[in-house]
């Protein structure tokens, strides 16, 4: 899998990276062993959970990550030391990674990727690691809420005109990962190996002189695929009766026409009398695409009306992660020189976990996910887990079996494991929903699921929020 930015990647970061990476290398400490972890706050959209998306973009990018002579030109022009840059000039990041699967749900706090190498290469990765992997898992997250509002029925992806610049390349790979069919964007489609889709636009209509001319000629361009849009003038008396008028020229060819596209007004009661329409003239097969403004509310909305709709096409409200800006995924400091490290806070919920630790899943006898606990990785068994800003929460897991959740994915600046389409990941997220119990999935104040840190790892934050803060934070 190709991420699109092809050429060298080193300055795509912040800033205030390089100049902690030229304080490292200048106070000669830029050797130390260092691991960060990647985890956020609170779901998006009012949800319970993230789908994990970005990890194949994220090992993409980092095993090209370097400084070209030009980059290392424009560093020194703005002042950066010229030994500092003479280093970045051969660097490559040659650290290790453990994440868990993408397309995996993961709930707050967890460390769902952890970084291993030295201060300076794990810090000069933060920004492209953090922008990739919030927006991606911010959007594949969307995009499965509304891949469970539609049930089984297609979904196809239109946001790269409304989307943030570039990031619609991103969005439209990280659609089809959270449950999307198609996508409009021809350059993801190529580069990610998706399949690409697209129906007719009001101009081509309005460029013929008349509705039924604008249809004719499409219909014998493409007579196999062939997605009337119905609304540029009146769509049932206008559009749907012309359109089923081509229906019966396509067929007398020997050709289908495929379907119609809504893209205004009230969807449900003009798909209610299209689909009336289609069928009393022995059009069954011809299906009924709907489009404008929609998301997961608004497509179970239609979907609890009974709107015979066969295919949503979603554009702004998917790509740009509506109602939610961004995932607040961080990337915090958690060991150095081989010392657990911790952020403190008068506020618990901004404390890190410190040390090296690992993720298990919790199942029921139902396959049914229960629960998630946070341990160091060194532990082999526990059976209570507490919660993380509520210590004196507490939760009996021995009862349930586990699985481990995080895994090596790069080993010495090289990925190790598998690349996977998007439709591929897709197919692994949507086997995770079917084990979250539907409490967790419903869209209007879903329960939380459960996540909690082992005694061991309670025990180390306490003891270093004490050591730093000079009394007991609990």
């Amino acid at each position: 899998m190709i991420f699109p930015l092809q050429q060298s990647t080193g300055l795509y970061t912040d800033h205030y990276e390089l100049t902690m990476a030229q304080g490292y290398f200048l106070c000669g400490l830029h050797k130390q062993p260092a691991n960060f972890d990647y985890f956020f706050r609170k779901c998006p959209f009012n949800g319970s959970y993230v789908v994990f998306s970005g990890l194949s973009s994220v090992l993409s990018i980092i095993e090209n990550f370097n400084y070209s002579d030009k980059d290392c030109e424009y560093l020194l022009s703005i002042g950066f030391n010229s030994k500092f840059v003479e280093f970045l000039g051969d660097f490559r990041f040659k650290g290790d990674m453990y994440a868990a699967k993408e397309g995996e749900l993961i709930f707050p706090y967890e460390p769902a990727l952890r970084v291993e190498g030295s201060i300076l290469e794990c810090q000069l990765i933060e920004t492209l690691l953090l922008n990739i992997l919030n927006f991606e898992s911010l959007i594949a997250t969307k995009a499965s809420r509304i891949r469970l509002a539609a049930g089984k029925k297609a979904l196809m992806e239109f946001g790269l005109r409304r989307a943030q610049g570039l990031g619609g390349i991103n969005a439209s790979k990280a659609a089809i990962s959270g449950g999307f069919d198609k996508t409009s964007n021809v350059y993801s489609a190529h580069h990610f190996n998706i399949e690409s889709t697209g129906t007719m636009a009001h101009s081509w209509i309005q460029s013929f002189d008349n509705e039924l001319e604008a249809f004719r000629s499409y219909a014998r361009i493409f007579p196999d695929s062939c997605t009337l849009l119905v609304d540029t003038y009146d769509t049932l008396k206008s559009g749907v009766p012309n359109a089923m008028k081509i229906a019966h020229e396509l067929k007398q060819k020997g050709h289908e026409l495929a379907g119609i596209r809504l893209d205004s007004g009230d969807l449900t009661f003009l798909s209610k009398k299209a689909r009336k329409m289609l069928d009393d003239e022995g059009l069954q097969h011809v299906k009924i695409v709907a489009s404008n403004q929609l998301d997961e509310n608004i497509i179970q909305s239609l979907e609890l009306q009974g709107a015979p709709i066969d295919i949503y096409g979603v554009g702004t409200a998917l790509a740009t992660g509506k109602d939610d800006a961004a995932l607040d995924g961080v990337f915090k400091l958690s060991m150095i020189n081989e010392k657990p490290s911790i952020k403190v806070s008068e506020n618990i919920s901004k404390m890190t976990l410190p040390g090296i630790k690992t993720i298990h899943r919790y199942i029921d006898d139902d396959n049914q996910f229960c629960a998630d606990g946070i341990s160091m990785e060194s532990e082999v068994e526990y059976e209570k887990i507490y919660h993380i800003t509520l210590p004196e929460k507490q939760k009996q897991i021995n009862s349930c079996r586990k699985e481990s959740l995080v895994h090596q994915v790069m080993k010495g600046g090289q990925t190790i494991i598998p690349q996977q389409t998007p439709s591929e990941l897709a197919l692994y997220t949507q086997s995770r929903l079917k084990q979250l119990p539907d409490e967790h999935k419903r869209f209007l104040n879903p329960h939380v699921y459960k996540v909690g840190i082992s005694e061991q790892l309670l025990s180390i934050r306490n003891d270093l929020a004490r050591k730093y803060l000079k009394k007991d934070p609990f």
